[in-house]
C-alpha cells in the first residue's frame, strides 16, 4: 500500500533582490501575496508539514498583495546539497549513445551553482560547450533516511521546474567526474515557485520542455522517467541523509544541445525557456565570462 501523508495545496515562492528575499505564495489570480508577517522567510525548518498547513489556513485575500514587477529568487533557501540523477529518461541516454542505468546514476552539483530562475547564465571561462537541461526538481520537507519507495513522498515538500545548466567538455573531457561540468557559478537555477506536493495530482504524469531563442527543444513527459520521483528519493536516502531544503534534479529528456547534429551548444545572447506542466516556467538569458 502506497503511504502518503497529508500536506497543503499551496504555491510558495521568494521575491525581491538576491539577498534580500522575502517569503510569498502565488493566490490562484497568480497574484504574489507577502507572508513576511507570518513566517521569515521558507527556509528548510518552515518546509514542514505542520507549518505549510498552517500557512494554507490562513486568509489568502487578507494578506498584502505584492505589487509591480519583482524578481523571484530560488523558492527555498538554506539547501545544504544539491544532488542529481543522469540519463534518467529512456530518449535521452539514447541520443547520448549510453545504456539505460540499471540503477539511478547520482552525482552533485556545487551549492553554489544556486540561481534565481529568471537569473542570467554566466558562461564559464573556457567553456566551449555550454547546454542546458529541463528537469523537475524535487525539494525535501523532512530528513529522510532509508526510506522506503512507499513513503519517499512523505518526506517531499514540492516540487519546482529547473535547468541543469552544463558544460559538456568540463564534463566529459577534463579527467572525469560529472560535478565538474554541472557546478559554475548559475549552473543550478529553478523556480519560479514550490508547488506543494498535494497541488500535483500524478508527478509522473506531467509534460516537460524547453525552447532555445524560441524554438521548441525538448518535449517530453516525466512518464518517459527511468526511475520515478519515488525511487529517487528513496535510492538516494540510501546512501545520505536527505535534508529538509535539499534539491534534487531528477533528469532530462531529450533534445539537449550535445544531442542534436551537429550540436547546438549555448552561446552568450541565447535565451533559454523551460517550462513543466502544473509547476511553472523559468527563463534565462546567456552571459559572456566574468
Amino acid at each position: 500500500m502506497i503511504s502518503q501523508a497529508a500536506a497543503a495545496e499551496l504555491t510558495l515562492l521568494r521575491y525581491g533582490p538576491a539577498g534580500q528575499e522575502k517569503p510569498g505564495l502565488r493566490d490562484d489570480q497568480g497574484q504574489i501575496r507577502d507572508l513576511s508577517a507570518h513566517i521569515n522567510d521558507w527556509t528548510p525548518e518552515n518546509l514542514a508539514d505542520e507549518v505549510l498547513e498552517r500557512i494554507a489556513d490562513l486568509p489568502v485575500d487578507q494578506l498584502p498583495l505584492v505589487n509591480g514587477d519583482v524578481r523571484l529568487g530560488n523558492p527555498v533557501t538554506g539547501s545544504q546539497k544539491i544532488m542529481a540523477i543522469g540519463f534518467n529518461y529512456i530518449d535521452h541516454a539514447a541520443e547520448m549513445a549510453v545504456d539505460v542505468p540499471e540503477e539511478p546514476l547520482v552525482f552533485s552539483k556545487a551549492i553554489t551553482a544556486l540561481n534565481g530562475p529568471n537569473d542570467v547564465i554566466i558562461s564559464p571561462r573556457n567553456a566551449t560547450k555550454l547546454d542546458y537541461e529541463a528537469e523537475l526538481v524535487v525539494i525535501i520537507g523532512k530528513k529522510a533516511q532509508y526510506v522506503s519507495e512507499a513513503d519517499a513522498l512523505d518526506y517531499v515538500a514540492g516540487f519546482s521546474t529547473g535547468n541543469d545548466v552544463s558544460e559538456r567538455a568540463f564534463q566529459r573531457e577534463r579527467g572525469g567526474q560529472f560535478v565538474k561540468g554541472k557546478s559554475a557559478d548559475s549552473f543550478a537555477p529553478f523556480g519560479p515557485h514550490m508547488v506543494t506536493r498535494d497541488s500535483i495530482d500524478d508527478i509522473q504524469e506531467l509534460s516537460i520542455w524547453s525552447e532555445v531563442n524560441g524554438e521548441r527543444r525538448q518535449d517530453g513527459n516525466t512518464n518517459q522517467m527511468v526511475f520515478g520521483v519515488r525511487e529517487i528519493v528513496s535510492h538516494l536516502s540510501q546512501f545520505m541523509t536527505l535534508m529538509p531544503g535539499d534539491v534534487i534534479y531528477t533528469g532530462t529528456p531529450e533534445g539537449v544541445g550535445d544531442g542534436i547534429s551537429p550540436p547546438q551548444y549555448l552561446q552568450p545572447g541565447d535565451t533559454v525557456r523551460i517550462g513543466i506542466e502544473g509547476i511553472g516556467e523559468i527563463e534565462q538569458n546567456v552571459v559572456a565570462p566574468r
